[in-house]
């Protein structure tokens, strides 16, 4: 398997524990990270040329994972 940037233990190294905890007790936030992994694996795909997209639904999708890891990084403070 390739290797995919922006995986969320990535982008947090410091809450690798706090993402594993969340995902295991709080619903809300495993939905968050499953939508995130499954729009960033999407991404991924079309730069790839796996599964071509418009420019304008690339940065579509963009803005909705960035949308999501903002939602995650206050979950995760909260949870600091």
């Amino acid at each position: 398997m390739s290797h995919t940037p922006h995986e969320l233990v990535e982008e947090f190294p410091d809450a690798a524990d706090r993402i594993h905890a969340l995902k295991e007790a709080d619903g809300h936030f495993a939905r968050l990270a499953d939508e995130y992994h499954e729009v960033n694996r999407q991404i991924h795909r079309i730069e790839t040329n796996v599964e071509p997209a418009s420019d304008a639904f690339q940065t579509q999708l963009r803005k909705h994972r960035m949308a999501l890891k903002d939602e995650i990084n206050t979950i995760l403070s909260a949870a600091a």
